[in-house]
């Protein structure tokens, strides 16, 4: 028996629809501007020849409906809706959801400005709700959007990804060695905007389980 000066957390883990089993989180990674509507949005190139990734702690995911607290150090907290796919023992896809990405894009500006990395404004607490894994894919020209408050922000289709999903694991994989346990957030469409406290988020993806939640103040 192993003793301990500081016992370890608990592993980060995600419900399986329809399933008493959970998907334990290893790693999250993240894509960026992978719509090219929203690549354009944030000033940025969408016909880049390369996806590029950045990463969250798997801590961060906000998982069975529970709800963020809007975090400190921001004014400007933004929504990004987004399909995310868990990794297997193959190191393929085996299961996909709904996540958002919660960015502190003033931070993430002043980063960008200043050439400095990301992690202050993309890896903090509770930056990653996601919803309950399925373990069928959904269809390729599936329906994404996001409403807050019951107005929609988001509304594209995945067949808009610059990069698919097989093209982002096939990527990511030449950078990491992915293995079971990861999860990848593949990017949001065009629409990204404010959250205040008490807003409430719904997030949908065509065919998987939806995702809701209400910021906390």
């Amino acid at each position: 028996m192993t003793d301990w000066l500081i016992a370890p957390p608990p592993a980060a883990s995600l419900a399986i629809a329809d399933d008493a089993r959970r998907f334990a989180v290893r790693r999250i990674y993240c894509v960026g501007q992978n719509y090219a509507a929203h690549a354009r949005e944030m000033g940025a190139d969408a016909d880049r020849p390369d996806p590029f990734f950045f990463t969250k702690p798997a801590d961060a995911l906000v998982v069975d409906g529970a709800d963020p607290t809007y975090p400190p150090s921001t004014s400007n907290l933004h929504y990004e809706v987004e399909l995310v796919v868990a990794i297997g023992e193959t190191g393929q896809p085996v299961g996909w959801a709904v996540g958002v990405d919660l960015t502190r894009r003033d931070l993430q500006s002043a980063a960008k400005t200043k050439g400095r990395p990301w992690d202050a404004a993309k890896g903090f607490d509770q930056s990653a709700p996601c919803g309950a894994l399925s373990l069928k894919p959904p269809a390729p020209d599936a329906a994404i959007r996001l409403s807050v408050n019951g107005e929609v922000r988001q509304s594209s289709r995945l067949s808009d990804m610059i990069w698919d999903v097989d093209g982002i694991v096939a990527k990511a994989g030449t950078l990491w060695k992915l293995s079971a346990g990861d999860i990848i957030f593949t990017g949001t469409p065009e629409g990204v905007g404010p959250l205040n406290p008490g807003d409430r988020v719904e997030a949908v993806i065509d065919g998987l389980p939806p995702l809701s939640f209400v910021v906390r103040a």
